[in-house]
């Protein structure tokens, strides 16, 4: 198909595709913001995450849980820091654990040692009293709980949480720890960084006796599902690293001193203008990619417990095996429902926040982080282009079969790409914006296919379906440029048909038995006509009339007539086997056609169209299926229907001029195709030959003596007897000296 022709047939549906992926093109690039979409992508990363977690337990790293066992037995939260300082010292000098991580902040000082309300009565009574204040300092070191439980961290891989405020309260509390980087580590790269406006913090003298801090705030998306996490936060011009960056941090710091985070920053075309080029953090050997907000995808492993849980007051009671402790990282938080830690996420509606930081922890350690940077935006905008202008192009050229056995193949080549991605490029790809391209494309195709085109189809049907078969209708819905009612002259080929002896047997049968008949014989010939891409110009009693070339064009219609016509004669056998079953007599027809130019189209009156053909090779064709009696033969063609169907062996029958013609015309009775003719066969053709060359040249006797000959080898053929007796009457009745050889027929 012309990709001129292509545009003007499916310039409708290919707009209404086009516009459809520009819809989401726009979406994709920001430009046209669609929720939805955001929903369904978020559901589409949901189920792969879901369906390919890998749903073991990781046993590097061990939850402490202050959970309800604890909260029974230790006292309700929060605790003493003396009681704190004592877990510290139990889970280090019992357990030997490598590094505690605090998903817990300290921002206010624990008086419920009763120091400060004892220093108010010394103050107010005992000022004076030398006991009572000597007394009152010994015990001061152990009743400042605060100070106890610094003096536990110190000089051990214990990592202190604390959170940052986002909104208009810039209140802070507690002291921050020492920055990660600043904005001069990122080269002046226009960074999109989760800025934080105040901060709740721990204790100056907490966070001067901890190794590290890290912060704990979530990043959850517009739905409420925490599906990452900040790595860095910035506040002041300067960047805070996580609660997990820091724990895999002090943890690797016995094995790699001096440890330092370093951002890792893209370099070439285009990078520090839109896109700011940080997509990675560097640990050693250790890489963790970030998104434009340097975010990182928490890795789940499965559902909650994806961690060894301990209890904290079973930490406290040493009742622990030291094995499930001893050199691990441990993280003290708490899945209490009523300390408020709980989280959304796409494994688990109700999550321990704590065991975020454990996912985090586990994925960087095992260099196993889904990437998705900024760039992917470009990835996404690349694969709707392609993926929408095939199926713009390709769903038109297609039925509603292939086209949807199309569509969907389409979105299982974006689907498996997608988690190849996934799972072995560690890359996340959007893929809900492309299928729901693929899918909006397919079913505007369709429906536009069903409400517009199946109309048209029906029109045609309307039109049409009393002619052709419907797989022409489906041809011609196609192309309906290419039909017109309007009437033309077109080269054509015709066919008439007619019943031999038609009176006679009408006579014999009842008129139902006649109505039987005439079906019976009629819906067969009409099959093959169809089978042949023929259309049905009218039943006239027992005969048809039929022809090929419209109202579709057919260059072929010379063949494909006579391959029908030949098709008849051979159905007719069967249709005989079972006329003669039923005690019906057997019937013979005649088959005339003729090749030429024919006017078509829509005629008729006022009252009554119907799309038909006329013209001089019409009449022809109907004179050669009333000339088939006169040769004995049951099909003839003319000269213009063998000349375009060479391929073909024919027997000449005569040179004649019907009824109302002055030009004489050549007749032929097909035999079959030249390859499949025999010897015999061809022998007598040969032969034949012959005897029609005496015959038109006069020369009686050889003429005579041919066909005698011939009449030995096939003496059912009747059309050596006819010559015979030709050959009798111009001796006795001499043509005249004009004479061409050719006959006259002066009736119909």
């Amino acid at each position: 198909m012309k990709i001129a022709q292509f545009l003007s047939q499916h310039m409708t549906r290919l707009g209404l595709s086009l516009s459809i992926l520009l819809i989401f093109l726009l979406n994709t690039s920001g430009v046209l913001p669609i929720s939805a979409m955001d929903r369904l992508e978020n559901f589409s990363y949901d189920t792969r995450l879901t369906a390919l977690m890998p749903n073991t337990i990781d046993e590097r790293v061990v939850i402490i849980d202050i959970d309800e066992k604890s909260l029974k037995e230790q006292g309700r939260w929060p605790w003493g820091r003396d009681k704190l300082a004592t877990l510290v010292d139990t889970v280090f000098d019992e357990y030997h654990v490598n590094t505690l991580g605090f998903d817990v902040v300290f921002a206010e000082r624990d008086e419920s040692s009763g120091l400060k309300k004892l220093a108010e009565i010394q103050a107010k009574h005992f000022n004076d009293n030398t006991q009572f204040n000597a007394t009152l300092n010994a015990l001061k070191p152990s009743l400042d709980f605060d100070q106890r439980f610094a003096n536990s961290l110190k000089n051990r891989n214990v990592v202190l949480g604390y959170f940052f405020l986002r909104d208009a309260d810039a209140s802070q509390s507690g002291v921050l720890p020492t920055p990660t980087l600043s904005s001069n580590d990122f080269k002046g790269r226009k960074i999109q960084w989760m800025q934080a406006t105040g901060f709740g913090a721990n204790l100056a003298v907490l966070q001067n006796n901890a190794k590290a801090a890290g912060h704990f705030n979530p990043d959850p998306d517009v739905d409420g599902v925490s599906r990452k996490v900040p790595m860095l936060i910035e506040h002041d011009g300067k960047m805070y690293e996580s609660l997990a960056l820091a724990v895999v941090r002090t943890a690797l710091s016995n094995k790699i001193p001096n440890l330092k985070i370093s951002p890792v920053l893209a370099e070439g075309v285009g990078v520090g203008k839109q896109y700011a080029g940080l997509e990675w953090l560097k640990l050693g050997n250790f890489e963790i990619p970030v998104d434009e907000k340097v975010s990182t995808l928490i890795p789940y492993r499965g559902p909650q417990g994806s961690f060894p849980y301990v209890s904290a007051s079973d930490v406290l009671n040493k009742k622990v095996d030291p094995a499930l402790l001893n050199n691990k990282i441990v993280l003290l938080g708490t899945t209490a429902a009523g300390l408020m830690d709980l989280r959304s996420t796409p494994v688990q509606n109700i999550y321990a926040g704590v065991e975020i930081h454990a996912n985090l922890i586990a994925g960087i350690l095992d260099n196993n982080l889904k990437q998705h940077p900024a760039y992917t935006l470009g990835i996404e905008f690349t694969l709707l282009v392609l993926f929408g202008v095939l199926m713009t192009i390709a769903l038109p050229l297609l039925s509603p079969l292939w086209a949807t056995v199309f569509t969907l193949l389409t979105a299982l080549v974006a689907i498996v790409t997608n988690l190849i991605a996934w799972q072995y490029g560690n890359t996340v790809l959007p893929i809900a914006s492309l299928l729901v391209t693929i899918a909006s494309i397919y079913l505007v195709n369709m429906s536009y296919g069903y409400f517009v085109e199946a109309r048209g189809k029906k029109q045609l049907a309307g039109l049409f379906g009393q002619y052709v078969p419907p797989e022409l209708v489906e041809e011609m819905a196609k192309n309906p440029e290419r039909i017109s009612l309007e009437s033309e002259n077109r080269e054509m080929t015709v066919m008439f048909s007619d019943v031999r002896g038609f009176t006679t047997i009408s006579e014999g049968l009842e008129p139902k038995q006649l109505t039987q008949l005439m079906n019976e014989f009629l819906t067969p010939m009409t099959h093959v006509i169809h089978h042949h891409r023929g259309a049905i110009d009218k039943y006239m009693g027992d005969a048809i009339m039929a022809f090929w070339g419209a109202p579709l064009p057919d260059k072929h219609h010379a063949k494909h007539a006579l391959l029908a016509a030949l098709a008849m004669l051979k159905a007719l056998e069967t249709v005989n086997q079972s006329f003669a079953a039923k005690g019906w007599p057997a019937i013979q027809v005649g088959v005339g056609l003729n090749t030429g130019l024919m006017t078509v189209g829509n005629m008729g009156s006022e009252f009554r169209m119907a799309y038909t053909i006329m013209g001089d090779a019409v009449n022809l064709g109907s004179r050669l299926e009333g000339l088939t009696k006169q040769y004995g033969v049951q099909l003839i063609v003319s000269e213009f229907t063998k000349d375009q169907v060479p391929d073909f062996a024919y027997r000449e029958l005569d040179i004649v001029r019907v009824k109302g013609k002055n030009k004489p015309v050549a007749i032929f009775e097909p035999i079959c195709e030249e390859n499949a003719l025999d010897k015999s066969t061809k022998d007598n053709l040969k032969l034949y030959k012959e005897a029609v060359k005496y015959y038109r040249s006069q020369q009686w006797d050889l003429a005579e003596m041919q066909l005698i000959n011939l009449q030995k080898l096939e003496p059912q053929r009747y059309l050596y007897r006819m010559y015979i007796e030709r050959i009798a009457y111009f001796r006795h009745t001499s043509p005249d000296a004009n004479w061409d050889g050719v006959f006259n027929f002066d009736t119909k």
